[in-house]
């Protein structure tokens, strides 16, 4: 249940505050050339984001590849991802102003994605969010990924926020089972990389930018909000 005061505002990174698509498949495609093997789609690549890279890789490589292919791929896509994560890689429209307002109308703010955690800080940095943010973090910052509640239940520790006063903001199914399976509301952009997952996993609300979700939040915080 939402509380009249939210807190918390939890962000995925990768089709919510980044549109970081063309970047990642260049990167998918370029370990796979190293592989000997030709290019897929970009918009394959684009629908097997959202679950930490070795599960892009190994999607990217199919069932047939084994387990040793996978593991050099996926070396390979780190170190060039690392070297090109920022090449295309923007914010989308919006989001620096939604942020704004978030955090000058008191709410705290993290990211929690399934990224790796040290590009995921690089990108936050090289965009120039870091000041909004006072965690950032990865697939491997903890023992377990989204959709485990681990990162935002972390999250909510460490900010001493309960569930009722924290938002998961996020484009994919992945994202509404880690609020459900956390127990707090969730917000879905349809902008992302997967909005069709969204019509599957519904989240409490469904919004078209990002000054949207700065609306429910900030009319929270003034007690204005609909429950």
């Amino acid at each position: 249940m939402i509380r009249s005061d939210l807190e918390l505002i939890i962000f995925d990174l990768d089709g919510t505050l980044i549109d970081s698509r063309l970047d990642l498949a260049n990167a998918v495609n370029a370990a796979r050339t190293r592989l000997s093997l030709g290019p897929i789609e970009n918009e394959r690549v684009y629908s097997y984001v959202g679950n930490g890279a070795p599960v892009l890789m190994r999607r990217a490589l199919g069932a047939e590849a084994s387990d040793e292919t996978v593991r050099i791929a996926l070396e390979y896509f780190l170190d060039y991802y690392g070297e090109h994560k920022l090449d295309c890689t923007r914010l989308y429209p919006g989001v620096l102003e939604a942020l704004d307002r978030m955090k000058s109308g008191g709410a705290t703010l993290a990211v929690l994605t399934n990224k790796p955690v040290g590009i995921s800080q690089a990108i936050v940095d090289g965009l120039g969010l870091r000041d909004y943010f006072f965690r950032v973090y990865g697939g491997n910052s903890f023992e377990r990924k989204k959709p485990d509640p681990m990162g935002i239940e972390r999250l909510m520790e460490e900010t001493g926020v309960q569930a009722g006063q924290t938002l998961m903001v996020g484009d994919s199914s992945v994202d509404v089972r880690t609020a459900r399976n956390a127990g707090v509301p969730v917000a879905g952009v349809s902008y992302g990389f997967q909005p069709e997952s969204l019509a599957e996993t519904p989240p409490d609300y469904l919004v078209d930018r990002m000054e949207a979700v700065a609306d429910i939040v900030i009319a929270s915080r003034k007690g204005e909000l609909n429950q």
